[in-house]
């Protein structure tokens, strides 16, 4: 299990009803990999993150409830599709009051299946976006762009699943996100991020990572985002430069087009295209790549 927490003791004069604020739910059917990252104004946004290794995973935001988000949770673990499942907590809502919720569920089935609802009368600016493979909602936001900007993000970044999950967040680190937040130059007060493969347990994921109630004068996001490299890179392999966890022609591309200058390497690439470990990035490290992969098509030929 890989937790990682920053757990500073804040304490605001907001009630612990709307969370979370955006929030993004996805998953990979190529790897059966399931996500789930998010952040809000106040602490513990975390809790509205509930996922299922190998099923899906779902948010219950905006005045939060835990016994709704326990009925979601028994319904997609009895076989209920997302939107099933929505269509259940509106329709049994624990206060009578599904106007004021929002949801947004993911799974496996068929290539992917999503879901998102926005109660009329959840706080504004609020609206949800999804895709087959995703869902993305929010409340409390500065505009609708916090959301497309997301989802942009998602879709478009190159890497793997919690790499798109945190591009999505990073998408939507601009002051005041969240509302609640503007008059303190940040976009939230606490962030996550979560994924797990299909052999986890719910309880012990891949990746778990929450920074809970930082001080004002901290971005979360920006907390996440070096705890989330901090955690990557011991999970790096010399060669997978692209952090797909294969070694393969796509990294021979990456790795010539930061040699000729096309591209530059980010921090996190320069370790695993340092092919022949002298800490520089350079043409023979394209060589050493190129023979490594080689030699291991190779051998599948020699037995």
């Amino acid at each position: 299990m890989h937790r990682r927490s920053v757990c500073l003791v804040f304490f605001i004069l907001v009630p612990l009803i709307a969370q979370d604020t955006f929030s993004i739910v996805a998953i990979d059917t190529i790897t059966g990999e399931i996500g789930s990252a998010g952040a809000s104004c106040i602490a513990g946004s975390i809790i509205i993150s509930d996922v299922h290794p190998g099923i899906g995973a779902i948010h219950t935001q905006a005045y939060w409830i835990s016994t709704n988000q326990q009925n979601a949770s028994d319904l997609m673990n009895n076989g209920y599709s997302p939107q099933e499942i929505i269509d259940w907590l509106v329709a049994n809502d624990v206060q009578n009051n599904p106007h004021i919720r929002q949801y947004g569920i993911v799974d496996m089935v068929d290539g992917g299946r999503s879901a998102a609802y926005t109660g009329e009368d959840c706080d504004d600016y609020k609206n949800h976006v999804t895709g087959d493979t995703y869902a993305i909602q929010g409340n409390i936001l500065l505009g609708q762009d916090i959301l497309d900007d997301m989802e942009t993000a998602f879709l478009n970044s190159f890497g793997t699943l919690d790499e798109k999950l945190l591009s999505a967040m990073e998408a939507a680190n601009v002051p005041g996100a969240d509302t609640r937040c503007m008059d303190f130059g940040i976009p939230a007060l606490s962030a996550f991020i979560r994924m797990a493969r299909s052999e986890n347990i719910a309880d012990s994921l891949y990746l778990d990572i929450n920074v809970n109630g930082v001080p004002i004068v901290t971005n979360p996001i920006d907390s996440l985002y070096q705890l989330y490299w901090d955690w990557k890179r011991t999970k790096f392999t010399i060669g997978d430069i692209d952090h797909d966890r294969s070694i393969d022609i796509f990294d021979v591309l990456l790795l010539a087009d930061f040699i000729d200058g096309t591209i530059s390497p980010t921090e996190f690439q320069i370790d695993p295209s340092d092919m022949n470990n002298n800490g520089q990035v350079e043409v023979s490290d394209l060589y050493v790549l190129i023979f490594y992969i080689v030699g291991t098509v190779g051998c599948m030929f020699c037995t």
